[in-house]
């Protein structure tokens, strides 16, 4: 047999091979047109580590024929969601055009952690995507979210003079799990007789942005400067104090009832009259000594007077949790420093609860043997344990509610010493009548908020409803001290800054003990039950992250294995100056006060007369943002410090401007106090 016939026939037998399976789709190349897979693949790159598995030519990342909705596609690329490619188009490209979807071989699941399970919410989830399309900085095409088993998207940009285009594949904001994501039959068309071809670019590594980290000698009190309890319940609260040790602390005009431990620094007690009082407290050690005033206010349910700082065990280990890494949680919020920097609240999520005895008193599980123990242990180090519940039958893991058990199970957490409670809507959202119903939505938060009235603790109260049914106009009247304003948080750039950047109109129903909710920080080692890893969060994409959450007057509870944090992620959370902007007594919510484009000013009042502000840019490429002093109510020339890199950048005349990098920040402070906090 000749040859050539044997390597028809060989060809005709892999297309009939095919066909059995779908239809092949061999879209002709036109003239002057390049083919997106004959690029140097090996420079698409993850947006983010560990995620990255190599773009393939022709196959999926999985190593199949591309196939999407059953089509298998002759041409085309096979990447994942969150992945980059930037192409060097030297002026000479006309259009670049692609079918975009999800492919149809899923990667696997990823492990569950020991005692824990694959999460509900991924089991069967069908594949989400989302693709972009750059050019010079700008953004031509977003596909929105692309479900596997959906057609794809015929996506399409004009490259006409452009020097370079940039590809985004990302998650969507959904789950960050390396969907299969395909760019079938794309192509880049280059001008008629085009003196160049496109070349795929390398993109560096990002380098760690230049943040003042570590923490001074000197001995330095750091935290809120307003604390809040009912009178007649326990008080606990622990100095954030830093220094060479050993530290003895002192405190002056302590309310009645209170006494601190001059060697912990814990304020323990009971208050026994209402109203405020203002507190001089000292720290001392072989260093010197620093001291700062107080105000503790006793009134009933008068608490996060400040956003609450703290941890919770759901982004790190889901169903895994259990009581000894709850201990660990807590031992590790002192060893790493977070606690001497105000971190107060180790909060367990869903998966402890077990079954009801005979009198319907709720029961922890196995992984749970004493819960009143474990409370002492975590306030045997100076911080507060918080717990998690639903106002239906079953919480989102399908385990026991509070339905129909509110007063009981608030007195149980009281006798067992909570000091936080998370009330997730789960189960009880398919009880609402009618969508949007506001009085449906409150009834059963207005039930347990007044359980916990009437325990014998003070229990943070956080209505965790998704933001439904305008829940920032009614939480407070239902006690609510923190509420959720978004669904889940993932660690991506497109699910903070959807959620963070969405948040301008709420600014004015936060206040002290008030606070809008945008979710858990995604920092750290995370993994919601299933492989732990690293943020896929940039470093600039972190540092956003942790501004804007403290311009917002946010909640600020982490999400990560603490015993793993990195030094990073300790210099963000460690940072005073940024601390204090969240931790403001004046309880202001910062709101957005310039947008050009994908740049942003977003604005706080501090109490001492100052203004924090962020200069955000959420493009691609490194750009000027600028504010002008009009757009914050002030004018002349005024200081402005950096709090990030703690340095003062001299006094500016009407206006202040800054590179700032892809995703990042420039967190500033403007102006001269002009009144003591």
């Amino acid at each position: 047999m000749p040859k050539r016939y044997r390597l028809n026939c060989l060809a005709i037998f892999s297309i009939a091979t095919l066909s059995m399976f779908a239809p092949v789709h061999a879209q002709e190349t036109p003239l002057d047109a390049v083919r997106l897979e004959t690029l140097d693949l090996s420079k698409m790159k993850a947006l983010a580590p560990p995620m990255g598995y190599p773009a393939r030519a022709a196959a999926s990342v999985a190593g199949k024929p591309l196939t999407i909705k059953g089509q298998v596609y002759a041409r085309g690329v096979g990447t994942h969601s969150g992945s980059r490619l930037v192409v060097d188009l030297g002026g000479e490209a006309e259009k670049f055009s692609a079918l975009a979807g999800v492919d149809d071989a899923a990667m696997p699941l990823p492990n569950p952690l020991p005692g824990s399970a694959v999460p509900r919410g991924l089991q069967n989830h069908p594949g989400i995507a989302s693709f972009e399309v750059w050019v010079d900085g700008k953004q031509a095409v977003e596909s929105g979210p692309v479900r596997r088993g959906a057609e794809p998207k015929a996506i399409s940009a004009d490259l006409r003079g452009a020097k370079r285009m940039t590809l985004i594949v990302t998650d969507g904001g959904r789950w960050p799990y390396n969907n299969p994501a395909d760019l079938a039959d794309a192509m880049i068309v280059m001008k008629p007789g085009a003196r160049s071809k496109p070349a795929a670019l390398a993109i560096p590594d990002e380098a760690r942005p230049p943040i003042a980290s570590g923490t001074p000698p000197p001995p330095a009190i750091h935290g809120p400067r307003v604390i809040g309890a009912s009178p007649g319940r326990p008080f606990l609260y622990r100095i954030p104090a830093t220094g060479e040790g050993p530290l003895r602390f002192a405190a002056r005009n302590l309310p009645a009832g209170l006494t601190l431990d001059p060697s912990t620094g814990f304020i323990t007690g009971s208050m026994q009259a209402a109203g405020t009082t203002e507190v001089q407290l000292e720290v001392s050690g072989p260093r010197g000594s620093d001291r700062r005033a107080v105000k503790i206010v006793a009134a009933p349910q008068k608490l996060a007077l400040t956003p609450p700082l703290g941890w919770n065990s759901w982004n790190v280990w889901a169903r895994a949790i259990d009581a000894e890494k709850v201990r660990q949680a807590a031992d590790w919020m002192v060893k790493s420093g977070l606690a001497a920097h105000g971190f107060q609240f180790i909060n367990i999520d869903d998966a402890w609860m077990g079954e009801r005895d005979a009198n319907g008193q709720i029961r922890p599980n196995e992984k749970f043997p004493d819960m009143k123990a474990l409370a002492d242990y975590v306030h045997a180090r100076g911080l507060k344990l918080g717990i998690y519940s639903s106002p239906g039958p079953k919480t989102c893991q399908q385990l026991e509610g509070s339905y129909q058990h509110e007063e009981q199970d608030a007195l149980t957490y009281a006798k067992w010493g909570i000091d936080f409670l998370k009330y997730d809507l789960c189960s009880y959202g398919a009880m609402i009548k009618g969508k949007d119903n506001r009085e449906e939505e409150k009834k059963p938060f207005a039930i347990m908020g007044a359980a916990l009235a009437k325990a014998p603790r003070d229990l943070v109260y956080s209505v965790c409803q998704y933001g439904r049914a305008g829940v920032q106009e009614w939480a407070p009247e239902v006690g609510g001290h923190l509420w959720r304003t978004t669904g889940d948080i993932r660690d991506s750039w497109e699910s903070i800054s959807r959620i963070g950047f969405s948040q301008d109109g709420l600014e004015k129903w936060a206040g002290p003990g008030h606070w809008n909710d945008p979710d858990m920080l995604v920092l750290g080692k995370v993994g919601w039950g299933v492989e732990l890893h690293q943020s896929r969060l940039t470093y600039s994409e972190q540092m956003t992250h942790v501004s804007l959450w403290s311009l917002l007057a946010a909640p600020l509870l982490l999400g990560c294995d603490l015993s793993q944090l990195d030094s990073f992620t300790v210099g963000l959370l460690t940072n005073d100056e940024v601390l204090d902007v969240s931790q403001d007594p004046l309880g202001k919510q910062a709101a957005r006060r310039v947008q050009d484009g994908l740049l942003e000013v977003w604005a706080k009042p501090m109490s001492d007369g100052t203004i924090a502000a962020g200069l955000f840019n959420r493009g691609i490429e490194e750009a000027t943002v600028v504010v002008k002093w009009s757009a914050l109510g002030t004018s002349g020339k005024q200081p402005v410090r950096d709090l990030w890199r703690r340095k003062d950048l001299g006094e500016f005349q009407d206006a202040f401007s800054a590179g700032v990098p892809s995703h990042g920040v420039v967190l500033v402070r403007i102006g001269k106090p002009t009144r003591t906090r």
